[in-house]
């Protein structure tokens, strides 16, 4: 590639695309923040931000199975940024049925030419255009149906193994094809000062389709628009948040009046739910690590018109130094997890990370509830949920938590809606991304054991 510089924007919605994939894999980026901020930064139209985003993360999502159908027309070695640029093209002709396959090679030309000169131009249209007359070849030939599975699905083999082992090859399987289908987009209604039915007429006066959740009920399903720029999510009414996000609080069982904490709050979604439920009668203090991240918790509070949510930088797992040892009513640990619940929002998850992540994130959780245990009043819920559907990290992290403080026992979570009942059981539920077409998720319930007579003693 030439040393001239790139705008990440320069009105060419593939060119844009590369640009983000170029700086994902570089960088190691978030794809779903990259690509908020390039939409945002440029204002790019409604009509190339739709093609831009199905484009990137489509591209993400397939890689491998791309890659595995690029491989026998590639000879010798590509430039990081060509094999990008192979893999959009492919996408767009394999996956995309209303881009025609002429346009989708000759935009991938005509970008090669100005990235860099004819020469590579013309490795780019010959690659592409044998693949368009002899075709992609057959995963059949893998004859491994793990191995298979990870190249069709674009899964690492290592994470299709391990989901294997702990669920099943029908479910991995399943969850493994869900990743690659683009979630549903949700907003949470603040039923302090709307209800459900004002909110969606509020929305619909301005262009955007929702309707509500049969699951959680303050919850909408957005069918078309963007909610962000809407004078509803401006004036407080809604809130972007994935409908699996909305469990905790409902877990938490808050009653107005109560003292609440928030131990790993931003980017503010769970907190607000939370100042939603207390109704602005008790307190909130919503905590974490990163100022900038802190600060857009208060920007949320403010928002949504919550004068009871007080927001702290710190570490969670030093907050015996700043308050009182059984000083709060409920506390929830959403902790820092892997997040292969999420892969639908962030595809690029998938294959960032490793096998030994999760040891050190196992022990971080740990040490969370082991702080909010020191936290937590007599006959107080503590709340552990994550985003990840990962077995050492939600099942084994409650086990472990359990044996350490063994006047701990999971609480039954027959207060979450009725359809997540048959998910639910011994007070812990998991949610798989097929369940509802929502993020995977965990949440566990936490209660302190009542002390007999005899034990008090």
């Amino acid at each position: 590639m030439s040393s001239k510089s790139y705008r990440m924007w320069n009105g060419n919605v593939r060119d844009a695309a590369l640009s983000i994939l170029m700086a994902i894999e570089k960088n190691q980026a978030y794809s779903n923040l990259l690509l908020h901020q390039t939409i945002e930064k440029y204002d790019i139209e409604p009509k190339d931000r739709g093609l831009l985003t199905e484009i990137t993360y489509g591209t993400l999502q397939h890689k491998m199975t791309l890659d595995y159908y690029l491989q026998p027309f590639i000879k010798g070695k590509l430039d990081d940024w060509v094999r990008q640029l192979l893999r959009l093209s492919l996408y767009q002709i394999h996956y995309l049925d209303r881009i025609p396959n002429h346009a989708a090679v000759n935009e991938a030309v005509e970008i090669a030419k100005k990235r860099s000169h004819k020469g590579t131009a013309g490795l780019v249209n010959g690659i592409l255009r044998g693949i368009l007359r002899q075709g992609v070849r057959s995963t059949e030939d893998i004859a491994d149906p793990i191995e298979r599975l990870s190249i069709e699905a674009s899964h690492p083999l290592w994470l299709i193994e391990r989901w294997v082992k702990q669920f099943g090859f029908e479910q991995a399987e399943t969850m493994a094809f869900e990743n690659n289908i683009p979630p549903a987009h949700t907003v949470r209604v603040n039923t302090t000062r709307i209800s459900v039915d004002e909110a969606i007429d509020m929305l619909l006066d301005e262009g955007i389709v929702a309707h509500q959740s049969e699951v959680i009920p303050e919850c909408l399903h957005i069918e078309k628009g963007q909610v962000a720029k809407t004078k509803a999510y401006q004036y407080g009414a809604v809130s972007i948040q994935d409908e699996s996000s909305m469990i905790p609080t409902y877990a938490l069982q808050i009653e107005p009046g109560q003292r609440v904490l928030d131990m790993c709050a931003a980017p503010g979604g769970k907190s607000m739910h939370i100042a939603e439920k207390l109704n602005g009668q008790g307190s909130l203090v919503s905590v974490d690590l990163h100022p900038h991240k802190v600060k857009l918790i208060a920007d949320q509070a403010t928002r949504l018109g919550f004068e009871n949510v007080e927001t702290r930088t710190w570490d969670s797992r030093e907050l015996t130094n700043e308050y009182e040892e059984q000083s709060f009513d409920r506390i929830l640990v959403d902790a820092p997890c892997s997040g292969l619940g999420v892969i639908r929002r962030k595809p690029d998850i998938k294959y960032t990370k490793k096998q030994e992540d999760f040891a050190s994130l196992h022990n971080i959780q740990i040490r969370l509830l082991d702080e909010a245990y020191k936290l937590i009043k007599p006959n107080g819920l503590i709340v552990y949920s994550t985003c990840t559907i990962d077995e050492v990290e939600n099942n084994g992290t409650v086990q472990e938590f359990l044996a350490n403080h063994t006047d701990m026992m999971l609480d039954e979570l027959n207060v979450l809606p009725e359809a997540y009942h048959h998910l639910t059981s011994n007070g812990m539920i998991h949610i798989f991304p097929q369940d509802f077409n929502s993020d995977g998720f965990f949440v566990a319930a936490f209660r302190k054991k009542e002390l007999s007579s005899k034990e008090v003693k």
